[in-house]
Protein backbone atom coordinates (compact mmCIF):
# COMPACT_ATOMS: atom_id res chain seq x y z
CA UNK A 1 0.00 0.00 0.00
CA UNK A 2 1.19 3.56 -0.90
CA UNK A 3 0.53 6.52 1.44
CA UNK A 4 -0.05 9.81 -0.38
CA UNK A 5 3.37 10.73 0.77
CA UNK A 6 5.21 8.47 -1.26
CA UNK A 7 5.86 6.12 1.70
CA UNK A 8 4.90 2.21 1.35
CA UNK A 9 3.33 0.91 4.12
CA UNK A 10 3.92 -2.35 5.59
CA UNK A 11 1.35 -4.63 5.28
CA UNK A 12 -0.38 -5.61 9.13
CA UNK A 13 -3.39 -7.07 10.44
CA UNK A 14 -6.03 -5.02 10.48
CA UNK A 15 -7.66 -4.75 14.08
CA UNK A 16 -11.27 -5.52 14.76
CA UNK A 17 -13.18 -3.27 14.90
CA UNK A 18 -15.26 -2.58 18.45
CA UNK A 19 -18.44 -0.81 17.21
CA UNK A 20 -19.80 1.29 13.94
CA UNK A 21 -19.75 4.99 14.07
CA UNK A 22 -23.55 5.94 14.89
CA UNK A 23 -25.04 8.58 12.66
CA UNK A 24 -22.79 8.17 9.27
CA UNK A 25 -23.24 7.30 5.92
CA UNK A 26 -20.90 4.93 4.51
CA UNK A 27 -19.62 2.54 7.12
CA UNK A 28 -17.38 4.75 9.29
CA UNK A 29 -16.42 2.26 11.77
CA UNK A 30 -14.01 3.10 15.19
CA UNK A 31 -11.12 0.41 15.88
CA UNK A 32 -10.02 -1.10 19.20
CA UNK A 33 -6.93 0.11 19.72
CA UNK A 34 -3.92 -1.55 17.92
CA UNK A 35 -1.99 -4.54 19.90
CA UNK A 36 1.93 -3.23 19.91
CA UNK A 37 3.72 -4.16 16.86
CA UNK A 38 7.53 -4.42 16.58
CA UNK A 39 9.23 -1.17 14.51
CA UNK A 40 9.11 -1.59 10.82
CA UNK A 41 11.13 -0.05 8.23
CA UNK A 42 9.09 2.06 5.73
CA UNK A 43 10.84 2.11 2.22
CA UNK A 44 10.55 5.70 0.01
CA UNK A 45 9.04 5.27 -3.20
CA UNK A 46 10.74 8.23 -4.96
CA UNK A 47 13.33 10.26 -4.03
CA UNK A 48 13.65 13.47 -6.06
CA UNK A 49 11.72 15.60 -8.45
CA UNK A 50 13.13 17.57 -11.17
CA UNK A 51 16.92 18.86 -10.85
CA UNK A 52 17.01 17.59 -7.16
CA UNK A 53 14.63 20.19 -5.96
CA UNK A 54 13.29 17.63 -3.11
CA UNK A 55 16.58 15.23 -2.24
CA UNK A 56 15.91 11.96 -1.00
CA UNK A 57 16.79 12.80 2.45
CA UNK A 58 13.88 15.54 2.40
CA UNK A 59 11.29 12.57 1.48
CA UNK A 60 12.35 10.03 4.01
CA UNK A 61 10.66 9.52 6.97
CA UNK A 62 12.47 11.64 9.70
CA UNK A 63 11.13 9.17 12.45
CA UNK A 64 10.07 5.83 13.06
CA UNK A 65 5.96 5.74 11.91
CA UNK A 66 3.74 5.07 15.06
CA UNK A 67 -0.12 4.27 14.60
CA UNK A 68 -3.11 4.30 16.65
CA UNK A 69 -1.85 7.43 18.67
CA UNK A 70 -4.53 10.19 19.77
CA UNK A 71 -4.78 13.58 18.65
CA UNK A 72 -4.07 17.01 20.52
CA UNK A 73 -4.87 20.78 19.37
CA UNK A 74 -2.22 22.06 20.91
CA UNK A 75 -1.86 25.80 18.91
CA UNK A 76 -4.18 28.04 17.46
CA UNK A 77 -3.90 31.33 14.85
CA UNK A 78 -5.96 33.66 12.92
CA UNK A 79 -5.34 36.78 10.24
CA UNK A 80 -8.06 39.04 8.92
CA UNK A 81 -7.76 41.68 5.75
CA UNK A 82 -7.34 44.70 6.96
CA UNK A 83 -10.48 46.62 5.22
CA UNK A 84 -13.63 46.82 7.34
CA UNK A 85 -17.13 47.42 5.94
CA UNK A 86 -19.53 48.13 8.27
CA UNK A 87 -23.93 47.44 8.12
CA UNK A 88 -23.53 51.30 7.36
CA UNK A 89 -21.25 51.30 4.58
CA UNK A 90 -24.23 48.03 3.02
CA UNK A 91 -26.46 50.59 3.18
CA UNK A 92 -25.06 53.16 0.79
CA UNK A 93 -24.94 49.84 -1.90
CA UNK A 94 -28.04 48.62 -1.27
CA UNK A 95 -31.35 48.89 0.44
CA UNK A 96 -30.82 48.25 3.86
CA UNK A 97 -29.68 49.26 7.00
CA UNK A 98 -27.76 48.51 10.50
CA UNK A 99 -30.96 47.64 12.19
CA UNK A 100 -32.02 44.85 9.66
CA UNK A 101 -28.80 43.64 9.10
CA UNK A 102 -28.40 42.92 12.62
CA UNK A 103 -32.03 41.61 13.86
CA UNK A 104 -31.55 39.21 11.17
CA UNK A 105 -28.22 38.09 11.31
CA UNK A 106 -26.44 39.51 14.49
CA UNK A 107 -23.36 40.49 12.30
CA UNK A 108 -22.63 44.34 12.73
CA UNK A 109 -19.35 44.11 10.21
CA UNK A 110 -16.88 41.85 7.76
CA UNK A 111 -13.25 41.80 7.07
CA UNK A 112 -12.73 42.02 2.93
CA UNK A 113 -9.78 41.54 0.69
CA UNK A 114 -8.29 44.73 -0.96
CA UNK A 115 -5.12 46.06 -2.39
CA UNK A 116 -2.56 43.49 -2.61
CA UNK A 117 -4.12 41.30 0.27
CA UNK A 118 -4.75 37.74 -0.98
CA UNK A 119 -6.18 34.20 1.10
CA UNK A 120 -2.75 32.88 0.65
CA UNK A 121 -1.28 35.79 2.52
CA UNK A 122 -3.55 35.67 5.08
CA UNK A 123 -3.49 31.50 5.45
CA UNK A 124 0.65 31.88 5.96
CA UNK A 125 -0.16 34.55 8.76
CA UNK A 126 -2.36 32.31 10.47
CA UNK A 127 -0.61 29.42 10.06
CA UNK A 128 2.75 31.13 11.38
CA UNK A 129 0.59 32.16 14.57
CA UNK A 130 -0.86 28.68 14.81
CA UNK A 131 3.03 27.44 15.04
CA UNK A 132 4.09 30.22 17.01
CA UNK A 133 1.92 29.23 19.93
CA UNK A 134 2.17 25.20 19.64
CA UNK A 135 6.15 26.11 19.61
CA UNK A 136 6.53 23.75 16.90
CA UNK A 137 9.16 24.54 14.21
CA UNK A 138 7.53 24.72 10.38
CA UNK A 139 9.96 21.72 9.29
CA UNK A 140 8.37 19.67 12.12
CA UNK A 141 4.98 19.59 10.48
CA UNK A 142 4.36 16.62 8.24
CA UNK A 143 1.23 17.69 6.45
CA UNK A 144 -0.75 20.72 5.55
CA UNK A 145 -4.62 20.67 4.99
CA UNK A 146 -5.83 23.85 3.30
CA UNK A 147 -9.74 23.89 4.35
CA UNK A 148 -10.89 26.32 1.43
CA UNK A 149 -13.66 26.84 -1.38
CA UNK A 150 -12.23 29.88 -2.58
CA UNK A 151 -8.19 29.40 -3.54
CA UNK A 152 -6.41 32.13 -5.44
CA UNK A 153 -5.27 28.90 -7.86
CA UNK A 154 -8.09 27.01 -9.31
CA UNK A 155 -6.00 24.00 -8.54
CA UNK A 156 -5.14 24.20 -4.63
CA UNK A 157 -3.01 26.25 -2.96
CA UNK A 158 -1.47 23.82 0.19
CA UNK A 159 1.33 23.55 -1.92
CA UNK A 160 2.14 26.89 -1.52
CA UNK A 161 1.29 27.85 1.70
CA UNK A 162 3.47 25.43 3.28
CA UNK A 163 6.16 26.31 1.17
CA UNK A 164 6.15 30.05 2.11
CA UNK A 165 5.08 29.04 5.96
CA UNK A 166 8.78 26.93 6.18
CA UNK A 167 7.42 23.55 6.36
CA UNK A 168 9.89 21.67 4.14
CA UNK A 169 9.06 18.75 4.97
CA UNK A 170 5.42 18.16 4.79
CA UNK A 171 2.84 17.12 2.39
CA UNK A 172 -0.15 19.85 1.59
CA UNK A 173 -3.66 19.31 -0.22
CA UNK A 174 -6.83 21.75 -0.04
CA UNK A 175 -10.23 20.07 1.50
CA UNK A 176 -12.98 21.60 -0.57
CA UNK A 177 -16.32 21.43 2.06
CA UNK A 178 -17.11 25.32 2.31
CA UNK A 179 -18.49 25.96 5.65
CA UNK A 180 -17.90 22.52 6.72
CA UNK A 181 -14.35 22.72 5.72
CA UNK A 182 -12.46 23.09 8.89
CA UNK A 183 -14.70 20.27 10.56
CA UNK A 184 -13.76 18.16 8.20
CA UNK A 185 -9.94 18.88 7.78
CA UNK A 186 -9.69 18.34 11.47
CA UNK A 187 -10.87 15.34 11.58
CA UNK A 188 -8.87 14.16 8.50
CA UNK A 189 -5.98 14.94 10.57
CA UNK A 190 -6.98 13.39 13.26
CA UNK A 191 -7.43 10.11 11.23
CA UNK A 192 -3.65 10.77 9.66
CA UNK A 193 -1.99 10.86 12.99
CA UNK A 194 -4.04 7.86 13.80
CA UNK A 195 -3.70 5.35 10.52
CA UNK A 196 -0.58 7.34 9.02
CA UNK A 197 1.59 7.64 12.15
CA UNK A 198 2.32 11.78 11.29
CA UNK A 199 3.39 13.73 14.21
CA UNK A 200 1.98 17.49 13.36
CA UNK A 201 -0.77 18.55 11.03
CA UNK A 202 -1.13 21.84 10.22
CA UNK A 203 -4.97 22.44 9.43
CA UNK A 204 -5.94 25.57 7.72
CA UNK A 205 -9.39 27.36 7.58
CA UNK A 206 -9.56 29.98 5.02
CA UNK A 207 -11.51 31.89 2.48
CA UNK A 208 -12.74 34.57 1.00
CA UNK A 209 -16.02 34.82 -0.32
CA UNK A 210 -16.13 38.22 -0.89
CA UNK A 211 -14.76 37.61 -4.57
CA UNK A 212 -18.08 35.54 -5.08
CA UNK A 213 -21.08 38.12 -3.50
CA UNK A 214 -23.27 39.91 -5.60
CA UNK A 215 -23.22 43.07 -4.18
CA UNK A 216 -26.04 44.17 -5.43
CA UNK A 217 -28.44 41.46 -3.35
CA UNK A 218 -28.65 42.27 -0.15
CA UNK A 219 -30.06 38.77 0.69
CA UNK A 220 -26.55 37.57 0.28
CA UNK A 221 -23.83 40.60 0.31
CA UNK A 222 -24.87 41.13 4.35
CA UNK A 223 -23.56 37.67 5.04
CA UNK A 224 -19.97 37.11 4.21
CA UNK A 225 -16.13 38.04 5.03
CA UNK A 226 -12.97 36.99 4.39
CA UNK A 227 -10.40 35.64 6.76
CA UNK A 228 -8.28 32.58 7.55
CA UNK A 229 -7.67 30.61 10.83
CA UNK A 230 -5.41 27.49 12.31
CA UNK A 231 -4.81 24.86 14.54
CA UNK A 232 -2.25 22.67 14.76
CA UNK A 233 -3.23 19.27 15.81
CA UNK A 234 -0.10 17.14 17.46
CA UNK A 235 -0.09 13.08 18.04
CA UNK A 236 -0.25 12.38 21.12
CA UNK A 237 -0.56 9.05 23.68
CA UNK A 238 -4.22 7.14 22.98
CA UNK A 239 -5.86 7.86 26.58
CA UNK A 240 -5.10 11.85 25.96
CA UNK A 241 -6.70 11.59 22.46
CA UNK A 242 -8.30 15.14 22.50
CA UNK A 243 -11.06 14.24 19.54
CA UNK A 244 -13.60 12.37 22.15
CA UNK A 245 -16.29 12.19 19.18
CA UNK A 246 -17.16 13.11 16.10
CA UNK A 247 -19.83 13.01 13.08
CA UNK A 248 -19.82 14.23 9.60
CA UNK A 249 -22.71 14.05 6.69
CA UNK A 250 -23.41 14.86 3.64
CA UNK A 251 -26.77 15.47 1.20
CA UNK A 252 -26.45 16.33 -1.92
CA UNK A 253 -30.03 16.85 -2.59
CA UNK A 254 -29.95 20.22 -0.88
CA UNK A 255 -27.48 21.76 -3.41
CA UNK A 256 -30.26 23.64 -4.95
CA UNK A 257 -30.43 25.46 -1.96
CA UNK A 258 -27.03 27.28 -1.55
CA UNK A 259 -24.34 26.97 -4.39
CA UNK A 260 -21.89 28.58 -6.54
CA UNK A 261 -22.09 27.08 -9.58
CA UNK A 262 -20.40 27.15 -12.73
CA UNK A 263 -21.55 28.81 -15.97
CA UNK A 264 -20.50 29.27 -19.59
CA UNK A 265 -19.02 32.15 -21.50
CA UNK A 266 -19.02 32.44 -24.91
CA UNK A 267 -16.35 30.15 -27.06
CA UNK A 268 -13.13 30.59 -27.05
CA UNK A 269 -12.64 29.89 -30.32
CA UNK A 270 -15.14 31.43 -33.43
CA UNK A 271 -13.75 28.27 -35.52
CA UNK A 272 -14.32 25.06 -34.54
CA UNK A 273 -13.62 23.37 -37.74
CA UNK A 274 -17.43 21.59 -37.81
CA UNK A 275 -17.19 20.06 -34.35
CA UNK A 276 -20.26 20.30 -33.07
CA UNK A 277 -19.73 21.45 -29.47
CA UNK A 278 -16.41 21.82 -29.49
CA UNK A 279 -14.10 23.68 -27.78
CA UNK A 280 -16.31 23.81 -24.72
CA UNK A 281 -17.35 26.85 -23.73
CA UNK A 282 -15.24 28.93 -21.28
CA UNK A 283 -16.09 28.35 -17.66
CA UNK A 284 -17.03 30.76 -14.90
CA UNK A 285 -18.63 30.64 -11.52
CA UNK A 286 -21.85 32.59 -10.89
CA UNK A 287 -22.17 34.46 -7.47
CA UNK A 288 -23.41 32.52 -4.26
CA UNK A 289 -27.12 31.78 -4.74
CA UNK A 290 -29.02 30.76 -1.60
CA UNK A 291 -32.27 30.34 -0.04
CA UNK A 292 -31.79 31.82 3.06
CA UNK A 293 -35.26 30.02 4.70
CA UNK A 294 -34.37 26.68 3.42
CA UNK A 295 -30.83 26.69 4.65
CA UNK A 296 -32.40 28.12 8.23
CA UNK A 297 -34.35 25.34 8.48
CA UNK A 298 -31.50 22.95 7.80
CA UNK A 299 -28.72 24.06 9.87
CA UNK A 300 -31.45 24.54 12.96
CA UNK A 301 -32.58 20.72 12.31
CA UNK A 302 -29.49 19.41 11.78
CA UNK A 303 -26.64 21.23 13.41
CA UNK A 304 -28.09 20.36 16.73
CA UNK A 305 -28.48 16.57 15.84
CA UNK A 306 -25.07 16.22 14.73
CA UNK A 307 -23.52 17.41 18.28
CA UNK A 308 -26.05 14.89 19.89
CA UNK A 309 -24.63 12.50 17.67
CA UNK A 310 -20.51 13.07 18.46
CA UNK A 311 -21.53 13.31 21.87
CA UNK A 312 -23.62 10.27 22.06
CA UNK A 313 -19.96 8.44 20.71
CA UNK A 314 -17.75 10.62 23.09
CA UNK A 315 -19.87 8.86 25.65
CA UNK A 316 -20.98 12.22 27.33
CA UNK A 317 -23.98 14.67 28.54
CA UNK A 318 -24.29 17.84 26.77
CA UNK A 319 -24.15 19.33 30.15
CA UNK A 320 -20.51 18.13 30.22
CA UNK A 321 -19.40 21.36 27.03
CA UNK A 322 -17.82 23.88 28.22
CA UNK A 323 -18.06 25.64 24.93
CA UNK A 324 -20.41 25.33 21.96
CA UNK A 325 -18.40 26.63 19.12
CA UNK A 326 -20.55 26.53 15.86
CA UNK A 327 -19.96 27.56 12.49
CA UNK A 328 -20.54 31.43 12.59
CA UNK A 329 -23.62 31.63 9.63
CA UNK A 330 -26.34 33.72 11.69
CA UNK A 331 -26.58 34.41 14.95
CA UNK A 332 -30.03 33.19 15.30
CA UNK A 333 -28.62 29.33 14.15
CA UNK A 334 -26.18 29.43 17.09
CA UNK A 335 -28.52 30.52 19.59
CA UNK A 336 -31.11 28.07 18.65
CA UNK A 337 -28.60 25.45 18.67
CA UNK A 338 -27.74 26.51 21.99
CA UNK A 339 -31.11 26.17 23.22
CA UNK A 340 -31.74 22.88 21.71
CA UNK A 341 -28.70 21.66 23.61
CA UNK A 342 -29.94 23.70 26.54
CA UNK A 343 -26.03 25.52 26.64
CA UNK A 344 -26.41 28.72 28.34
CA UNK A 345 -25.69 31.62 26.51
CA UNK A 346 -22.22 32.16 28.42
CA UNK A 347 -20.91 29.23 26.90
CA UNK A 348 -21.36 30.06 23.31
CA UNK A 349 -18.12 31.07 21.36
CA UNK A 350 -19.66 33.73 19.05
CA UNK A 351 -17.77 37.08 17.17
CA UNK A 352 -20.17 36.84 14.06
CA UNK A 353 -20.72 40.66 14.98
CA UNK A 354 -17.46 41.87 13.78
CA UNK A 355 -16.46 39.34 10.84
CA UNK A 356 -19.72 38.04 9.32
CA UNK A 357 -19.58 34.68 7.54
CA UNK A 358 -15.96 33.66 6.88
CA UNK A 359 -16.72 30.18 6.05
CA UNK A 360 -13.92 27.44 6.75
CA UNK A 361 -12.47 29.89 8.81
CA UNK A 362 -15.25 31.30 11.10
CA UNK A 363 -14.68 28.63 13.75
CA UNK A 364 -10.61 28.68 14.09
CA UNK A 365 -11.27 32.27 13.85
CA UNK A 366 -13.39 32.29 16.76
CA UNK A 367 -11.16 29.60 18.88
CA UNK A 368 -7.70 31.79 18.19
CA UNK A 369 -9.80 34.54 19.56
CA UNK A 370 -11.35 32.59 22.85
CA UNK A 371 -7.80 31.07 23.30
CA UNK A 372 -5.50 34.06 23.44
CA UNK A 373 -8.16 36.05 25.42
CA UNK A 374 -7.79 33.48 28.04
CA UNK A 375 -11.58 32.13 27.89
CA UNK A 376 -11.00 29.00 26.26
CA UNK A 377 -8.39 27.17 28.97
CA UNK A 378 -6.41 23.92 28.24
CA UNK A 379 -8.81 20.61 29.23
CA UNK A 380 -11.74 22.62 28.59
CA UNK A 381 -14.05 20.70 26.27
CA UNK A 382 -15.34 22.41 22.81
CA UNK A 383 -18.90 21.21 20.85
CA UNK A 384 -17.93 22.61 16.84
CA UNK A 385 -19.99 22.07 14.65
CA UNK A 386 -19.91 22.97 10.75
CA UNK A 387 -22.63 23.51 8.11
CA UNK A 388 -23.16 24.85 4.78
CA UNK A 389 -22.68 24.19 1.01
CA UNK A 390 -23.36 20.72 -0.34
CA UNK A 391 -25.23 20.18 1.61
CA UNK A 392 -22.79 19.23 3.85
CA UNK A 393 -22.69 19.07 8.05
CA UNK A 394 -20.23 18.04 10.75
CA UNK A 395 -19.32 18.30 14.01
CA UNK A 396 -16.31 17.04 16.92
CA UNK A 397 -16.04 16.94 20.85
CA UNK A 398 -12.63 18.00 21.02
CA UNK A 399 -10.67 18.86 23.98
CA UNK A 400 -8.39 21.87 24.23
CA UNK A 401 -4.83 21.50 24.86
Amino acid sequence: MVAASGLALPRVAAPCPARTRGGLRGGFARFAPPVALPPQQLRCCASAVDDGVVSAEASKPRFPRVVGMGSKLVGCGSAIPSLSISNDNLSKIVETSDEWIAARTGIRNRRVLSGDETLRGLSIQAAQRALEMAQVKPEDVDLVLLCTSTPDDLFGGAAQVLTEVGCTNAFGFDITAACSGFIVGLITATRFIKGGGLQNVLVVGADALSKFVDWTDRGTCILFGDAAGAVLVQACSADEDGLLGFCVQSDGNGQKHLNAATSNDESILSNTNGVPGFPPKKATYSCIQMNGKEVFRFAVRCVPQSIEKALEEAGLPASSIDWLLLHQANQRIIDAAANRLDIPSDKVISNLANYGNTSAASIPLALDEAVRSGKVKTGDIIAASGFGAGLTWGSAIVKWG
